[in-house]
């Protein structure tokens, strides 16, 4: 199980060099229902102690699938728009309900210095650009996690994981996405997607990732408009 895991991380992390292609996933589950075993193991991935519940919060009734398709056609083409910028990389997986929700990752951008969690110039662009693209979709809600390398006591790298998940929600607060669509929590170094035996592998795992999904509200105005066709 271990091996799976870090085999299927491998294919989500943020890549050594800075290409000059987009990039869309498309692989991991897309649809209500649809993807649900690769949406499960995405949530656990990122929750704590690599056991915590899917993206989002389920709202405590099944979605219905005209909704789904609804909120699956926007994601997708919120996908579509994100993965053309460049130094992009899109992830579609599943979130709490089933429903199609986005993990963005930058190749050059939200990395940190060891022990930092300040915003360098290269985070600052991308993030501008990102909520730039998202200003048209007010109604999807985002996770936002921070994570170190292991240098350092547990303790500390709470703390700083923390940090750099919130410095980038601060920011993209500045630029139009409202703070009460963001949620934002430090995984510390618990879930690495890259060796911390290895100066490269440490700046990898020092990161952010940002997870777009759909929020209550959202999925209400996709059961209505499902239901009056």
């Amino acid at each position: 199980m271990k091996r799976f895991i870090s085999f299927l991380l491998c294919g989500l992390i943020l890549m050594t060099s800075c290409g000059t292609m987009s990039n869309l996933q498309r692989g991991l589950g897309i649809g209500a229902g649809g993807g649900a075993v690769a949406g499960g193991v995405i949530g656990a991935l990122i929750g704590h102690d690599a056991k915590g519940a899917a993206i989002g919060a389920a709202i405590g009734a099944a979605v219905g699938a005209g909704a789904g398709a609804i909120i699956g056609n926007k994601m997708d083409k919120k996908a579509e728009e994100l993965a053309a910028l460049e130094n992009t990389k899109v992830d579609m997986v599943s979130d709490a309900n089933g429903l199609n929700a986005i993990k963005v990752t930058f190749d050059c951008g939200i990395l940190f210095a060891t022990g930092k969690s300040d915003l360098n110039v290269a985070s600052q662009e991308q993030l501008m650009k990102f909520a730039d693209k998202m200003s048209d979709m007010k109604d999807a809600n985002l996770a936002i996690y921070g994570h170190t390398d292991n240098t350092g006591s547990d303790a500390v790298n709470q703390r700083l994981s923390t940090e750099r998940a919130k410095a980038v929600a601060t920011f993209l607060n500045q630029y139009g996405i409202k703070s009460s669509r963001m949620t934002t929590e430090g995984l510390s170094y618990r879930d690495p997607v890259a060796s911390n035996e290895t100066s490269q592998g440490r700046a990898l795992n020092r990161r952010v990732e940002i997870y777009i999904y759909a929020s209550e509200a959202m999925i209400n105005s996709a059961t209505q408009e499902a239901s009056r066709n």
